[in-house]
């Protein structure tokens, strides 16, 4: 069996400022790249079952940078629809909703494309995930490309957690984690790792 690579997409614009990004397809910047470069001696020398990352830029120029190859885009491993919170900041929620929070309180609607998520509904994505990730890791190992929260909450969901569990695992951009087994049962064996 083998172990489900985590990789965080490199820094943007808006993780910085932390604004909520979903969507808003926005790249890299030079020290994002540089973080995504960075994490190529991480995962040198493994050969990956399976390779899929967020459609979104981000995370596809990470999966680049970071030398992975064969690499699918896979819609469900986008970033959580934060709805009408795209582009805001939590302090600027709590100027509103002080007792707001993400993992418990969901998101208002947005745009009609783009009508926000509940935790339980990012859950059953990272569900989807998990159901196809299985069949590969009995190859090998398998390496997602993807985004904080949604990578939070499928790594709750491997564990047999709540998806609002997700909120216990804080994630940096431009990280590897590994999730492997201890007696054919999940467990964290490396978060949040940097060069």
């Amino acid at each position: 069996m083998g172990d489900l690579l985590l990789v965080r997409h490199g820094e943007t614009e808006w993780s910085v400022s932390g604004q909520h990004t979903s969507w808003t397809d926005l790249p890299l910047t030079r020290h994002g790249e540089e973080q995504a470069k960075s994490l190529a001696p991480l995962l040198a020398g493994r050969t990956f079952a399976l390779a899929l990352s967020s459609p979104l830029d981000r995370a596809l120029r990470t999966a680049e940078l970071a030398g992975i190859t064969g690499v699918v885009p896979d819609p469900d491993l986008h970033e959580w629809d934060y709805g009408g919170y795209e582009g805001v900041t939590t302090v600027d929620i709590h100027r509103t909703r002080p007792d707001w929070f993400l993992w418990t309180d969901g998101v208002p609607p947005g745009p009609a494309a783009h009508p926000g998520e509940s935790p339980d509904e990012v859950g059953a994505r990272a569900d989807q995930v998990l159901k196809r990730v299985d069949g590969a890791l009995v190859d090998g190992d398998v390496v997602l490309v993807a985004h904080a929260h949604f990578l939070r909450v499928l790594t709750a969901r491997r564990l047999g957690l709540s998806a609002a569990d997700g909120r216990l695992f804080q994630l940096a951009t431009g990280t590897v984690s590994r999730l492997s087994t201890e007696h054919d049962r999940p467990v964290i064996a490396e978060w949040n790792t940097r060069p």
